[in-house]
């Protein structure tokens, strides 16, 4: 026994060591130069809770958010327009009286911001060997984006989680949704985080039984079917400040490596920025802030260089822009809008 005890002892100290030295690693990838071009070039997104749908937000409100996007010249909104069920139906505010309210005061006010609607999925669990939706979910999806797209939307930003690897239902998905929302609309698609180095997911997996890491080669896959990819900025499970910066330059870099490709070329990609409050919207964690978030992807983009990411339609997406605190904004307005630096 005392054997045994000496060997767990010894496997759980030398995985204290791995852990110690991927965190250093991590926290070293979070220093570097910050390029001019590294920034804010009117890419941005932000994501709107369901309440602009329901008419729960007022005037007051309306103005706000027109002097918020209008200042960082935000052009796209994902505003929460219906929650996915597993049968792939779709309940939700999109189609309401006061949803064509908002969109009619956006057309007017804010002629130059796409507002799409945000359709969301949680679920638990692989969808490799029994797919996310089946092919009458998939119907039903896709007729859910074609109507909201007949509702006045600029297109829809899918965000189902999660999504295994080389889950083969999730691209046929996507292409059904291109179908009924048509080529002029805008199919911007919400990515699992990219693993920091391959196969990593594995082993979460095989700990945790979830899928919380897509690798670059299925990002590549799902981003050739999209306008828009959002590289999420949230959830990362990092401990401490420093090793959460690591992360998202490495987001950066990885995601970068894996859509530097002909057949992504015109696929704009958005880093996730968290500035929400309450689990409804994600797990709640302390190392996670909006302005490392943002000096993290400024990093991320000068590492992975100009040839890749100078010339790409590239932008930051906050989550939420109504949640985000006068401090989180005032990072984002002087960290990258207008960064001093």
């Amino acid at each position: 026994m005392k054997w045994l005890l000496k060997r767990v002892a010894a496997g759980v100290a030398a995985l204290l060591v791995v852990v110690v030295a991927a965190g250093a690693l991590l926290g070293m990838r979070f220093s570097g130069d910050k390029a001019d071009w590294a920034a804010g070039a009117g890419g941005d997104a932000a994501w709107l809770s369901g309440e602009w749908l329901t008419g729960e937000r007022g005037s007051g409100d309306r103005d706000a958010l027109k002097a918020r996007v209008e200042r960082a010249g935000i052009g796209e909104l994902y505003v929460l327009a219906g929650t996915i069920g597993a049968d792939g139906t779709v309940e939700g505010a999109g189609g309401s009286e006061e949803a064509a309210d908002f969109l009619a005061w956006a057309d007017e006010e804010l002629p130059e911001v796409r507002v799409l609607a945000w359709l969301r999925h949680r679920a638990d669990g692989s969808s490799l060997v029994e797919d996310r939706f089946d092919e009458e979910g998939r119907d039903e999806l896709s007729a859910a984006a074609g109507s909201a797209a007949e509702a006045g939307f600029a297109g829809v930003h899918l965000d189902v989680a999660p999504v295994s690897v080389n889950d083969p239902s999730y691209p046929a998905l996507l292409e059904s949704v291109r179908e009924e929302i048509g080529d002029e609309a805008v199919l911007s698609v919400q990515a699992l985080p990219v693993e920091l180095v391959p196969g990593l997911r594995v082993p979460y997996f095989a700990v945790d039984r979830g899928e919380r890491y897509w690798s670059k080669g299925y990002l590549r896959r799902v981003a050739e079917h999209a306008d828009v990819v959002v590289v999420p900025g949230h959830g990362s499970g990092m401990p401490v400040g420093s090793m959460y910066g690591g992360y998202m330059v490495r987001q950066v870099e990885e995601a970068a490596e894996a859509l530097d490709d002909e057949r992504t070329e015109d696929t704009a990609v958005r880093f996730g920025i968290p500035a929400y409050e309450g689990e409804e919207w994600g797990p709640e964690s302390g190392s996670e802030d909006a302005a490392t978030a943002l000096e993290a992807v400024r990093i991320g983009m000068t590492k992975a260089g100009a040839s890749r990411m100078r010339d790409r339609d590239v932008g930051v997406a906050l989550y939420l822009l109504e949640t985000a605190s006068d401090e989180e904004w005032d990072a984002y307005v002087s960290e990258w809008v207008e960064p001093s630096s």
